[in-house]
Protein backbone atom coordinates (compact mmCIF):
# COMPACT_ATOMS: atom_id res chain seq x y z
CA UNK A 1 0.00 0.00 0.00
CA UNK A 2 0.85 3.78 -0.55
CA UNK A 3 1.85 5.71 2.11
CA UNK A 4 1.82 9.28 2.97
CA UNK A 5 4.39 12.50 3.57
CA UNK A 6 3.74 15.15 6.28
CA UNK A 7 5.75 17.89 6.08
CA UNK A 8 5.50 20.71 7.47
CA UNK A 9 7.36 24.45 7.40
CA UNK A 10 9.02 24.23 11.11
CA UNK A 11 8.56 22.64 14.32
CA UNK A 12 6.14 24.66 15.76
CA UNK A 13 3.15 23.15 13.21
CA UNK A 14 3.67 20.18 14.76
CA UNK A 15 0.72 20.98 17.38
CA UNK A 16 -1.21 20.41 14.74
CA UNK A 17 0.22 18.37 12.20
CA UNK A 18 0.19 15.90 15.11
CA UNK A 19 -3.19 15.49 14.34
CA UNK A 20 -3.00 14.24 10.68
CA UNK A 21 -0.72 11.03 12.33
CA UNK A 22 -3.45 10.04 14.34
CA UNK A 23 -5.69 9.91 11.94
CA UNK A 24 -3.47 7.88 9.49
CA UNK A 25 -2.39 5.82 12.25
CA UNK A 26 -6.23 5.19 13.25
CA UNK A 27 -6.67 3.72 9.60
CA UNK A 28 -3.52 1.91 9.65
CA UNK A 29 -1.64 4.05 6.53
CA UNK A 30 1.95 4.66 6.74
CA UNK A 31 3.27 7.70 6.82
CA UNK A 32 6.78 9.89 7.59
CA UNK A 33 7.20 12.97 8.77
CA UNK A 34 9.73 15.75 8.27
CA UNK A 35 10.61 19.59 8.76
CA UNK A 36 11.31 21.10 5.33
CA UNK A 37 11.10 24.42 4.32
CA UNK A 38 9.95 26.26 1.10
CA UNK A 39 11.78 29.13 1.62
CA UNK A 40 14.67 28.01 3.90
CA UNK A 41 15.67 24.75 2.45
CA UNK A 42 14.10 24.20 -1.09
CA UNK A 43 16.80 22.17 -2.50
CA UNK A 44 16.21 19.41 0.29
CA UNK A 45 12.25 19.55 0.53
CA UNK A 46 12.46 19.13 -3.77
CA UNK A 47 15.07 15.80 -3.21
CA UNK A 48 12.47 14.60 -0.34
CA UNK A 49 9.49 14.68 -2.79
CA UNK A 50 11.92 12.51 -5.45
CA UNK A 51 13.03 10.37 -2.85
CA UNK A 52 9.49 10.12 -1.62
CA UNK A 53 7.84 9.51 -4.75
CA UNK A 54 10.30 7.34 -5.33
CA UNK A 55 10.05 5.04 -2.44
CA UNK A 56 6.01 4.15 -3.47
CA UNK A 57 4.65 8.05 -1.04
CA UNK A 58 1.28 8.44 -2.58
CA UNK A 59 0.15 11.82 -1.26
CA UNK A 60 1.81 14.37 0.05
CA UNK A 61 0.47 16.65 3.10
CA UNK A 62 1.71 19.41 4.00
CA UNK A 63 1.65 22.04 6.57
CA UNK A 64 2.65 25.71 6.86
CA UNK A 65 2.14 29.70 8.35
CA UNK A 66 2.30 33.00 7.02
CA UNK A 67 3.41 32.79 3.20
CA UNK A 68 2.83 29.12 3.11
CA UNK A 69 4.41 28.29 0.02
CA UNK A 70 5.27 24.91 1.12
CA UNK A 71 2.59 22.97 -0.47
CA UNK A 72 3.00 24.36 -3.71
CA UNK A 73 6.29 23.92 -3.65
CA UNK A 74 6.26 20.37 -3.06
CA UNK A 75 3.12 20.24 -5.96
CA UNK A 76 5.52 21.74 -8.42
CA UNK A 77 8.09 18.62 -7.98
CA UNK A 78 5.62 15.73 -7.52
CA UNK A 79 2.10 14.65 -9.71
CA UNK A 80 0.99 12.93 -6.71
CA UNK A 81 -1.79 14.65 -4.99
CA UNK A 82 -0.55 17.27 -2.17
CA UNK A 83 -2.50 18.37 0.25
CA UNK A 84 -2.11 21.61 1.99
CA UNK A 85 -2.73 22.73 5.62
CA UNK A 86 -2.38 26.32 6.52
CA UNK A 87 -1.15 26.98 9.84
CA UNK A 88 -3.35 29.12 12.14
CA UNK A 89 -0.25 31.68 12.85
CA UNK A 90 0.86 35.14 12.50
CA UNK A 91 -1.14 38.69 12.66
CA UNK A 92 -4.07 37.63 10.51
CA UNK A 93 -4.52 34.09 12.30
CA UNK A 94 -3.61 31.85 9.31
CA UNK A 95 -6.09 33.77 6.48
CA UNK A 96 -2.78 34.68 5.03
CA UNK A 97 -2.01 30.53 4.86
CA UNK A 98 -5.12 30.15 3.36
CA UNK A 99 -4.90 32.33 0.67
CA UNK A 100 -1.51 31.35 -0.16
CA UNK A 101 -1.80 27.70 -0.01
CA UNK A 102 -5.30 28.09 -1.89
CA UNK A 103 -3.97 30.30 -4.95
CA UNK A 104 -2.18 28.27 -7.19
CA UNK A 105 -1.73 28.29 -10.58
CA UNK A 106 -3.40 26.37 -12.99
CA UNK A 107 -1.98 22.84 -13.41
CA UNK A 108 -0.17 22.70 -10.51
CA UNK A 109 -3.07 22.11 -7.52
CA UNK A 110 -2.75 22.02 -4.20
CA UNK A 111 -5.88 20.42 -2.12
CA UNK A 112 -6.69 22.82 0.60
CA UNK A 113 -8.80 22.33 3.79
CA UNK A 114 -8.94 24.06 6.98
CA UNK A 115 -6.94 26.04 8.88
CA UNK A 116 -4.88 24.31 11.79
CA UNK A 117 -5.59 21.51 13.79
CA UNK A 118 -9.12 20.64 12.51
CA UNK A 119 -7.52 21.18 8.47
CA UNK A 120 -4.59 18.47 9.72
CA UNK A 121 -7.11 16.18 10.82
CA UNK A 122 -9.09 16.25 7.83
CA UNK A 123 -5.80 16.05 5.45
CA UNK A 124 -5.24 12.76 7.12
CA UNK A 125 -8.71 11.86 6.20
CA UNK A 126 -8.56 12.59 2.61
CA UNK A 127 -5.39 11.36 2.02
CA UNK A 128 -6.99 8.25 3.30
CA UNK A 129 -9.77 8.53 0.81
CA UNK A 130 -7.35 8.97 -2.01
CA UNK A 131 -5.38 5.63 -1.09
CA UNK A 132 -8.72 3.78 -0.86
CA UNK A 133 -9.55 4.59 -4.11
CA UNK A 134 -6.95 2.01 -5.01
CA UNK A 135 -7.17 -0.48 -1.38
CA UNK A 136 -10.77 -2.14 -0.63
CA UNK A 137 -9.70 -3.02 2.72
CA UNK A 138 -8.62 0.62 3.55
CA UNK A 139 -12.48 1.72 1.96
CA UNK A 140 -13.82 -0.70 4.22
CA UNK A 141 -11.81 0.94 7.75
CA UNK A 142 -12.69 4.79 6.41
CA UNK A 143 -16.37 3.64 6.40
CA UNK A 144 -16.12 1.54 9.80
CA UNK A 145 -14.96 5.31 10.71
CA UNK A 146 -17.88 6.96 9.91
CA UNK A 147 -19.70 5.45 11.05
CA UNK A 148 -18.38 5.45 14.76
CA UNK A 149 -18.88 8.95 14.33
CA UNK A 150 -22.41 8.69 13.32
CA UNK A 151 -22.92 6.72 16.57
CA UNK A 152 -21.23 9.44 18.38
CA UNK A 153 -23.12 11.95 17.57
CA UNK A 154 -26.33 9.92 17.94
CA UNK A 155 -25.24 8.97 21.59
CA UNK A 156 -24.74 12.91 22.29
CA UNK A 157 -28.55 13.76 20.78
CA UNK A 158 -29.96 10.87 23.24
CA UNK A 159 -27.97 12.57 26.22
CA UNK A 160 -29.33 15.64 25.35
CA UNK A 161 -32.53 14.33 25.10
CA UNK A 162 -32.43 12.47 28.14
CA UNK A 163 -31.50 15.55 30.07
CA UNK A 164 -34.43 17.86 28.31
CA UNK A 165 -36.74 15.04 29.22
CA UNK A 166 -35.51 14.92 33.22
CA UNK A 167 -36.25 18.73 33.49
Amino acid sequence: MSWVAILMGSQSDWSAMESATEVLGDLGIEFEVRVSSAHRTPRETAEYVGDAESRGCGVFICGAGLAAHLAGAVAAHTTRPVIGVPMDAGPLSGFDALLSTVQMPPGIPVATVAVGRTGAKNAGYLAGQILALGNDELAERLSEDRTQNREKVAEQNRSVQASLNSE
